[in-house]
């Protein structure tokens, strides 16, 4: 009995003493740190946030993202004891509550009673702090979105500053209130809390580099860029990937092609490490190391492998033609390149094959790779799968692509672990996605649209992944989807239309959504995809210098002819353009821009980028912060003095002809400088109709092409895009400028 006494009084001590070491660090109550410490303790929580939110200066709002039963009593624990917390119904019931609910003062929620009255602003007009619940969703339905509203509202009134707070890791434990289907169960996960600086909705909105009246936007914005401060970005890519197989299960069926069959994380990740072994017998560490593969488990193996050796991965566009690959073998100094025989003669890549090794790089064969693994090395590789070869940096390069080349000579753009998986965590805080969902992705990895959304987005997120070798591949698409049940699609107009010509009616019908980037959307793609297959088209911008998202349509936030509102973590300004009035050129900075180009004039030697990246894109964004393209820039002809969008031109074209495909481009004119051109597959078309329609639609008379170029099909990039380069050379030849 009395060493009992003795244990339990020593117990007693350590954890007091514990707590008023707690107490001092954090700068809370004693008994605050006592109710803490078995948190802090059981979930090895990182707080370090909560010291500078407990700090804000009063009026002040905690917006809590509201994922698990544990944040009520987590932030009862950690904010000053006058804060008043707004409490859900089961929280201001719980009995095992009821120890934290006496650190501080708790009403139940009542929607007419918080946010009807005046209590709350009096409170806070008061020098008073509220904690208020929301609802943890990416996309949050009507009712949800109300609170924001709400909220935003009592700010303003009160002139309140606003903390918005992310506890990262608890909608995995088994008291979440997200279904154990979208999050698996986990006991004992890892806690980050993330809390960001106290800003008031005004500075909210000025702060976002355009005008918008839209406080509720504002805040909404703001409270997703918490759940991606609550990602620990400096755990890149290899480590992201131990913490999904962690998460969801290391047999978990991750990966899947037409040929190599289901793969699991754990097989993946062996297989890498495998495949890593040998690149580090082929190239230094931080060298890169081409990638000439199509979509298939290979070059999801071949990735990792070069991850987790420290090697850098050069994605290789063998589409782009002979030149254009030895130009991008030079400029990023590639001296060997994986690539398969298969494929290479399926594909009949002969001439590239011999353009690379003119440039002066190797090819490396994956099957010989494959081939040379002995018995002893798969053992060895499956007992030490979660780790990686050489020591791993977020900082350092990861992959590195290459423009198409449409405006110049191909450049090599680097980004880091860091900028692609804050791009994935970016996509992932905009659009909800969770384990249920099979994503199939047809874009070829050499694109940043079918790398970083179509491969490394499901692989750190837990969506199963089908990889299709070929989008080009229109009538054998429709008949794998139908077999294969994806929920979710990534594709650009070109394709989807493609499909959807060929497709059955019942052929994409799992579908939840379609991802649409890389060239607008054309309604007619986007009614035939709603009434046909119940799929709504998600249409999106990006560009390989961010990895590629900055901005999409969600079913929160949607407006069709836009693409979208910017992600979180992203800022924008826009500059004057001469002769544009509405818009201006788009500037980005964000965790998602890239490291910085290698250029063909300084091959291999990084140039960083400094501050903002000019975009090129001349853009106009309306009062709810949608994104409506008026065209690149150097897409803009300059006609008598005066600028005219040429991708303004194909909208209008593209109104009058719905069925068919446009590109309007300029070529020289001696007595106004330039001149539109519109090649086109539409056979009816004629000058004298489209005159009358832009005159009937109110387009200026300079909008309206003076020529059309008739063609059965327009050319169109590895990646999806129109190839513009080839449609102006196709008009030159025909007008006889070429010469």
């Amino acid at each position: 009995m009395i060493l009992a006494s003795a244990v339990l009084l020593g117990i007693a001590a350590v954890w007091s003493l514990a707590a008023g070491l707690l107490m001092q660090d954090l700068g809370i109550r004693f008994r605050q740190a006592l109710l803490y410490m078995p948190f802090r303790l059981v979930y090895r929580i990182r707080d370090e946030a909560m010291r500078d939110a407990r700090k804000s200066d009063a009026p002040v709002i905690y917006v809590v993202s509201h994922q698990s039963r544990l944040e009520p009593a987590l932030m009862l624990s950690l904010l000053p004891d006058q804060t008043l917390h707004i409490l859900d119904e089961a929280s201001a019931r719980s009995h095992w509550l009821e120890p934290w609910r006496e650190l501080g003062r708790t009403i139940a929620f009542n929607a007419e009673h918080v946010f009807v009255s005046r209590r709350l602003v009096r409170v806070l007009r008061g020098k008073g702090r509220l904690a208020v619940y929301i609802p943890d969703t990416v996309e949050p339905d009507v009712k949800s979105f109300r609170l924001f509203r709400a909220i935003a509202r009592i700010a303003m009134q009160a002139d309140a500053r606003i903390v918005p707070v992310y506890v990262s890791g608890t909608r995995f434990l088994p008291f979440s209130l997200t279904p154990p289907e979208r999050a698996p169960r986990s006991w004992f996960p890892r806690l980050t809390i993330a809390a960001l600086a106290p800003m008031t909705v005004a500075e909210l909105l000025q702060r976002a580099g355009y005008q918008r009246s839209n406080t509720t936007n504002a805040l909404f914005d703001r409270v997703a860029e918490a759940r991606l401060a609550g990602t620990d970005l400096d755990r890149g890519i290899f480590y992201g990937m131990c913490d999904a197989a962690e998460r969801f299960g290391a047999s978990r069926p991750i990966i899947e092609d037409v040929v190599g069959g289901v793969l699991s994380y754990r097989m993946v990740m062996t297989g890498a490490r495998l495949l890593g072994t040998r690149f580090q017998k082929l190239a230094a560490p931080g060298e890169p190391v081409g990638v000439m593969l199509p979509n298939t488990n290979g070059v999801v193996l071949t990735l990792l492998g070069l991850i987790s050796s420290a090697r850098v991965a050069a994605m290789v566009n063998y589409t782009a033609g002979p030149a254009s690959v030895a130009s991008a073998v030079k400029t990023a100094e590639i001296r060997t390149i994986v690539s398969s025989r298969a494929f290479v003669e399926k594909a009949d890549l002969a001439d590239v094959v011999a353009a690379i090794e003119q440039a002066g790089a190797h090819i490396i064969w994956l099957e010989d790779l494959r081939d040379s693994v002995s018995q002893k090395e798969k053992i060895a590789a499956l007992l030490q799968w979660h780790r990686p070869l050489m020591p791993q940096d977020a900082s350092k390069p990861a992959v590195i692509l290459f423009t198409s080349g449409s405006e110049g000579t191909p450049k090599a753009v680097v980004l880091s672990h860091r900028n692609i998986v804050a791009n994935v965590m970016q996509a992932e805080a905009r659009i909800s996605i969770s384990p249920e969902d099979k994503l199939f992705n047809v874009l070829p990895v050499f694109h940043s649209f079918g790398l970083t959304g179509g491969t490394f987005l499901p692989l750190l997120t837990g969506v199963r992944l089908f990889l299709y070798p070929s989008p080009l591949h229109y009538k054998l698409i429709p008949d794998v989807a139908r077999k294969v049940r994806p929920t979710i699609m990534f594709g650009t107009d070109t394709f989807l239309s493609a499909y959807a010509r060929t497709a059955e009616d019942g052929d994409f019908s799992s579908l939840r959504f379609v991802v649409a980037g890389a060239e607008p959307v054309r309604q007619e793609t986007r009614r035939t995809w709603r009434e046909r297959y119940g799929a709504e088209i998600i249409e999106g911008y990006g560009l390989t210098e961010a990895a590629p998202v900055v901005a999409v349509n969600t079913a929160t936030h949607s407006r069709d002819g836009t693409v979208g509102r910017l992600l979180p973590g992203l800022r924008m300004r826009l500059e004057e353009v001469e002769g544009v009035s509405d818009g201006g050129q788009l500037w980005l900075n964000g965790p998602n821009l890239m490291m910085g180009y290698m250029t063909a004039d300084k091959p291999g030697v990084l140039q960083p980028l400094e501050g903002w990246h000019d975009t090129g894109d001349i853009v106009s964004v309306d009062r709810e912060g949608f994104i409506t393209i008026k065209g690149r820039a150097k897409r803009f002809a300059k006609i008598a003095g005066e600028m005219v969008s040429l991708g303004a031109v194909e909208i209008m074209a593209q109104a009058l002809w719905p069925e068919q495909h446009h590109a309007a481009v300029a070529v020289p004119d001696k007595r106004r400088g330039e001149r539109i051109v519109l090649v086109t597959t539409a056979a009816d078309a004629k000058a004298d109709k489209l005159r009358l329609y832009g005159k009937q639609a109110g387009a200026a008379e300079l909008m309206v092409p003076q020529d059309i170029i008739k063609v059965v099909e327009l050319p169109v990039l590895g990646s999806g895009k129109t190839d513009y380069v080839a449609a102006r050379r196709m008009a030159m030849t025909q007008l006889g400028l070429a010469a």
